[in-house]
């Protein structure tokens, strides 16, 4: 067989469309990949409406990819991998190795960081080529449908939290209990952190409780997110999964002296922090990227060991425009993921 099928958009904002693609040979530090899923993710968006400089159409997103290695090009054998091996490629699909970032060990922040489905074709298809330093190893006993979501929507809580000043036994909140907050809540929970789940609606209190969280808080209650967060004792840190700005300035009042707000949901709008509620009390406030391809390994085998699992509904790639509508509405519970059957 010389083809291969993929899901792609031949102009911003397109439907998706399935095609045959002829099947090439990975390049020197490359690797041709067997699709077995590969998530649907909401940054997907940027590219599939050509919001980022120089996405090129038609265009293939995907960057939640999950599969085996099938064909490698020269001088990956040395590094370490094999045909058959079972990999993942995230949001980071390869760094430069030569800009100031780089050189300095901090990949994931490359400012010629290669993102799949921006960079080079992503995973709505049937293969995939990619650099081996993107790969990381899935374990044992993960499912790709499990493996893909965890390079994008799992490495990213999971990295935001273990990389805050959050340590066992301090409160930990995290705001959304959507994509990524459903997993931010287990990862939270399984860290030691005493975890507050926030979320709109009396409604939901049910769902945080069942992913492990300790408290809940209701954003559209009478008491502000702050107040119920200080009565708490104050959050160490909170991790803001939701793409709004609003939401996310609500809660900087509600940390303890000292404590972080780490900001991985995306939002246009700007933030409403005056300095007057970052000085007094040191609350320091940050962005949080995705992970390099070996915190995706970290990430997996912290969630095989404790069994934390995405929350996913699996589709075949022939409905590639419909998962990709479902998720853009809302409507996901949580992770929508491709699969080629």
């Amino acid at each position: 067989m010389s083809t291969y099928r993929a899901a792609q958009v031949t102009a911003p904002d397109g439907t998706f469309e399935l095609v045959e693609r002829e099947i090439r040979q990975p390049g020197p530090g490359h690797v041709r990949i067997a699709v077995d899923a590969c998530g649907v993710c909401h940054s997907d968006a940027l590219f599939v409406s050509g919001a980022l400089p120089d996405v090129s159409f038609p265009e293939v997103p995907g960057h939640e990819i999950a599969g085996r290695i099938e064909e490698l090009g020269e001088g990956v054998r040395e590094r370490g991998w094999s045909a058959g091996d079972r990999v993942a490629v995230g949001w980071f699909g390869g760094s430069c190795g030569f800009c100031k970032p780089c050189r300095a060990g901090d990949f994931v922040v490359c400012v010629n960081l290669k993102v799949p489905g921006w960079t080079y074709d992503g995973g709505f298809g049937e293969k995939v080529i990619a650099p081996v330093d993107a790969l990381a190893r899935i374990p044992e006993g993960l499912a790709a449908s499990d493996a893909g979501p965890m390079a994008c929507a799992g490495v990213t809580t999971f990295n935001g939290l273990r990389r805050s000043s959050a340590r066992p036994g301090d409160l930990v909140a995290v705001l959304g209990l959507g994509g990524l907050g459903h997993l931010g809540v287990q990862y939270a929970v399984a860290m030691g952190f005493e975890t507050v789940g926030i979320a709109r609606g009396p409604e939901k209190a049910d769902f945080a409780k069942q992913l492990g969280a300790h408290h809940y808080i209701d954003s559209t209650s009478a008491t502000p997110v702050a107040e119920a967060l200080q009565s708490l004792g104050g959050a160490r840190a909170v991790l803001a999964t939701a793409g709004n700005s609003e939401a996310i300035t609500a809660t900087v009042d509600g940390l303890a002296p000292r404590g972080e707000l780490v900001v991985i949901g995306a939002d246009s709008t700007p933030l409403g922090i005056n300095p007057a509620q970052l000085l007094m009390a040191g609350r320091v406030v940050r962005g949080h990227p995705s992970g390099t391809s070996q915190e995706v390994e970290d990430t997996m085998a912290f969630s095989a060991l404790h069994g934390i699992r995405p929350m996913t509904e699996t589709v075949p790639l022939d409905d590639a425009d419909e998962a990709y509508r479902k998720m853009l509405s809302g409507r996901a519970r949580f992770r929508m993921v491709l699969t080629p059957g």
